[in-house]
Order: structure tokens, then sequence, then C-alpha cells
């Protein structure tokens, strides 16, 4: 199974905060009460993100963080590679950090790299709005229904 861990839901949860206030400031005890994470996870989270560039600290009296760009413009590989690095499905991907210890006589050597590029490339393709907004990912196409309507399939 593929799974994310904590800290980049705990990110993803922060970013939204954070997209539901376009253009506010917002402190780190703010973002906490809105998410109900601790403030040193919050803090750990947002130092990440804006290391990453996605959000902007300002300090002083009135500082916080912002966004530094439309959660459109965000994809969810960005956010997963600010917290947990590179995505590589296994140690027999290029550029991991730890490489696999039999890859020298692995007959798969980097042919990982594929599923690796394509599932890279598919969370390339998911925008935070899109995430914050799970509706728009079920647009059924206008040619598809006919009618010109574009309603939204619900499940």
């Amino acid at each position: 199974m593929l799974r994310l861990n904590r800290m980049t839901d705990y990110a993803i949860l922060v970013l939204g905060v954070m997209a539901a206030r376009p253009g506010e400031i917002l402190a780190s005890a703010a973002i906490a009460q809105h998410t109900q994470l601790n403030q040193t996870t919050v803090a750990k989270v947002t130092k990440t993100l804006v290391a990453a560039g996605l959000v902007v600290s300002t300090r002083g009296i009135k500082g916080g963080y912002y966004l530094d760009r439309p959660v459109m413009n965000i994809s969810i590989a960005e956010v997963i590679e600010a917290v947990e690095g590179p995505i590589a499905l296994t140690a027999c991907v290029d550029g991991v950090e730890d490489p696999c210890s039999v890859r020298n006589g692995c007959f798969m050597g980097g042919n990982w790299n594929h599923v690796n590029t394509a599932i890279r490339k598919a969370l390339s393709e998911v925008s935070l709005a899109e995430l914050f907004n799970p509706e728009s990912l079920f647009q059924v196409p206008t040619a598809a229904l006919g009618t010109g309507n574009t309603e939204v399939l619900k499940s």
C-alpha cells in the first residue's frame, strides 16, 4: 500500500486553512485552532512549507503565514515532496537517499523509474484546489451528457 505520512496530511490541513482565508496572514496559534493540531506540530509543518516555497512567513506582532500562490497552482506532488522528499516507490528508483543493497545485481535496476515518473506525473496534475473541492474532480464532460449540462456526479 502506498501511504503518505501523517505530516503530509497535516501539511494539507494547514494549506487548507490558508486557502480558505486568501490574503490573510495567519499566526500559528490561529492555524492550530482551525486545524485542531497542537501549535508545535503547526510550527514544524509551516517551517517545512516555507522551506519548500509553498508558504511565506512574516515576522513581527502581526506576523504569521500565508500562501505564496493560489492553491490551483500548487500540486499534490509539490506538497508530498516538500514534506517527504522525492516521490519514490522503492529503493530501486534513481535519486533515493538509501539505495537498494542488491542494486548492482538486480535485473529490475532502475526499471521502477517509469512507474515512479507516472505516479509523480499523476500527482502533479491534481491541484490542492481540486483536493479541497472534490466535486471538481468528478465533472461529467459536456459532450458525454449530450445536453450541454455540466452537472457533477454524486456518489
